[in-house]
This record gives structure tokens, C-alpha cells and sequence, in this order.
């Protein structure tokens, strides 16, 4: 995906999720995120916006930690997202090709990196808002922002140290996108998972090791899945069920 796509993706499902919180208000249970309400959905978000317009506006060129969260409700809660998400969309699009600032994922550069990252951090909370919509429940995600998305999980966020999913002896765990044709070779072991794009149109390329276990299904099924706002009976999970729930158990990427 190029970075106006991302832009675009970011800008749409930022603004759903404002029109989802307000609908429900900030006392409605999230049921994707257990614990929470939509009020602690919107102060996260709000946060990291801010957070992330802050190197993409100033140029930051290492880490600077975030503001705390808005000691803010209701309205002014919401307002105070709005806002913010609208200062992040402008200043990506605001933003020089050359762009300088620190990144914490691999990125074709650091614009392209805060677009995607964005995008997701933005999307996946969309579809918590969503989740606290009576009857209604969460929209899809579009297939190749869900494929893209599944890419920087497996091949970015757990390619570093500190990810969690980790097996005694080594194992293959593959990830198959049946609509876009997307699949990923995750090899696990003591050390952080490698992951691997497969050949074009989707083929395991001969190198491949045989997968352990295969978790397949539409693309925004297994995006979510795979963040954890859906359950393993939303994909199907074929060979060793047992590498499935050590994902869910140890997968999980948290603010720190």
C-alpha cells in the first residue's frame, strides 16, 4: 500500500470510531478489548495520535515519551479525539517525502512508517468501537489494508526481541489469506519468530519448510484474529491447534 492509501485508511476508520463512541457513549462496554469502555478506547487513541503527530510535525529524531492520557469524558472527550486524529491526518499529509523522525518498525521511510502504523493503530480500535455497537457489532476491514496489516504484525512487530511468541522446539506456523491470496511462513523457536512472504499469488515457495500448523481464511478474519478481536473458530485452524492458542496467549502488543 502507498502512503496516501494509508493516509486515507487512517482518516476513514478514525472518524468511524468517533461516530461509533458516539453513538454508545463512554460508559459502553468494549467487548473486543475486555475491561474497557469506550472512554478508555478514546483516551488511548486520543494519546497515541498525539503521540505519533508529534515526530511526523517536530521531527523528533529519538524517543520521546507520550502525555499522559486526557483526564477528559463525554463531549469533551470526543471532541478532544476528533481533534487530534485530524491534527495526525493533516500532518502526514502535510509531511515531506524526506520526513526525518525516529520510528520503532522497519519502514520504507519514516512518512511510510507512521502512515501504516497509524492505519493499523487506528483500524483495529475502529473495529473496538464498532464492538460496543448493540446488534450491529464491527464492520470488515477492506482485504488488502487486512493483508497489509498482517504484515506488519508478523514480519515487523514480532520480529523484534521482545515478542513473546516463542516455542521450545522449533516450529512453522503459516498464515493464508484466501481472498487476496497473501501467505506467511512464521518460524518459531526459542528465539523471535521469522516471518516470511511467500511467492507471488500466494504460492510457499520450495524453501519452505511444511507449516505445523495453518491458520487460513479472508483477510480481515485473520487480521483480527490475529490481533487478538477475534476468535480462533473465526479462521480456520488446520494441523497443531496447540500453536493457535500459544499466538493468542503470547501475541499480545501492549502500550509501553
Amino acid at each position: 500500500m502507498t502512503v496516501d492509501e494509508h493516509i486515507a485508511a487512517l482518516d476513514t476508520a478514525g472518524k468511524t470510531l468517533a461516530d461509533a463512541a458516539a453513538t454508545v457513549g463512554p460508559d459502553a462496554d468494549v467487548p473486543a478489548c475486555p475491561g474497557w469502555r469506550v472512554r478508555d478506547l478514546l483516551r488511548h487513541t486520543a494519546m497515541v495520535h498525539r503521540w505519533a503527530t508529534g515526530f511526523v510535525a517536530e521531527g523528533h529524531t529519538s524517543y520521546r515519551p507520550a502525555d499522559a492520557e486526557p483526564d477528559l469524558d463525554g463531549d469533551e472527550l470526543l471532541d478532544h479525539f476528533r481533534t487530534g486524529h485530524a491534527r495526525l491526518v493533516n500532518a502526514l499529509r502535510a509531511a515531506p517525502t524526506s520526513l526525518a523522525c525516529w520510528t520503532f518498525l522497519p519502514g520504507a521511510s519514516p512518512l511510510a512508517f507512521w502512515a501504516r502504523r497509524q492505519a493499523h493503530e487506528t483500524t483495529v480500535h475502529r473495529v473496538d468501537a464498532e464492538s460496543a455497537l448493540p446488534a450491529l457489532g464491527a464492520g470488515p476491514v477492506d482485504p488488502a489494508l487486512a493483508a497489509d496489516g498482517i504484515d506488519e504484525l508478523l514480519c515487523s512487530f514480532h520480529a523484534r526481541e521482545r515478542s513473546r511468541v516463542r516455542t521450545p522446539e522449533p516450529r512453522v506456523l503459516r498464515v493464508r489469506a484466501t481472498d487476496t491470496g497473501d501467505v506467511w511462513t512464521v518460524r518459531l523457536s526459542p528465539e523471535a519468530p521469522r516471518a516470511e512472504r511467500g511467492g507471488d499469488g500466494g504460492d510457499v515457495l520450495d524453501s519452505e519448510p511444511a507449516a505445523d500448523c495453518e491458520l487460513s481464511g479472508p483477510a480481515d478474519r485473520l487480521y483480527l484474529t490475529l490481533w487478538n478481536r477475534l476468535p480462533d473458530s473465526a479462521v480456520t485452524v488446520a494441523g497443531d491447534a496447540s500453536l493457535a492458542r500459544l499466538w493468542r496467549e503470547t501475541s499480545a502488543v501492549v502500550w509501553s
